[in-house]
């Protein structure tokens, strides 16, 4: 029980029984993918501690990022490849060192059914990556690169909790579908504007970003 503390405030006390007695915990190392793109969905996670990176990876390899999974959520992603027992369409990686509880895909349209709270659970949770990834897309369609790199810089600040990424310059190419030379050039220009310090596959963002 002592792993669904985090849940307490959200769900009934019936669901938290039931995801004790249902859940596998996992415990990941950071950069560990729990789930890659054509895999068969069969457990849905809900995060207690650290970051889940969701990601869809396109033909040449690159990973372009859609969302974070902070600890008091679950992925959108796989609750539709769930209902419709389709392959995943989505990479999950581990940011940092994480756990989380794994929830068989069975117990998803019965919960629906049953406990309010899981409902409304998932219904935010699809609410929240629909917006999400709808933002993606506004940036791909409309923003320059540089601005979206400085989104990109600060929702991963926001995500870690800290101003300090650590993260390559080939990383960041790879998520925001671009290429080494022209992030290095744009985080270069950042730096030179004194909006962030770049060290070895580190950056520290200013307030000035």
């Amino acid at each position: 029980m002592q792993h669904v503390e985090l849940f307490k405030e959200v769900f009934e006390p019936e669901l938290i029984e039931a995801i004790d007695k249902n859940a596998q915990y996992i415990s990941l190392k950071a950069d560990e993918v729990m789930l890659d793109a054509g895999q068969t969905v069969r457990a849905f996670p809900l995060v207690l501690s650290g970051l889940l990176k969701i990601s869809r990876p396109d033909e040449e390899g690159k990973d372009l990022l859609l969302y974070y999974i902070n600890p008091g959520e679950s992925c959108a992603m796989t609750f539709t490849c769930c209902m419709q027992q389709y392959p995943s369409e989505v990479r999950a990686v581990a940011e940092e060192d994480t756990e989380l509880l794994a929830l068989p895909v069975a117990v998803m349209d019965q919960w629906l059914s049953i406990y309010p709270s899981w409902k409304s659970f998932v219904m935010r949770t699809i609410r929240t990556r629909f917006q999400e990834i709808l933002t993606t897309l506004d940036q791909v369609a409309f923003q320059k690169l540089d601005e979206r790199l400085v989104h990109y810089l600060k929702e991963k600040s926001k995500a870690t909790g800290s101003p300090l990424l650590n993260i390559s310059h080939e990383q960041i190419a790879s998520e925001l579908a671009s290429s080494r030379v022209v992030i290095s050039r744009l985080l270069k220009k950042l730096e030179n504007d004194k909006k962030l310090l770049l060290y070895r596959n580190q950056i520290r963002l200013m307030k000035e970003l």
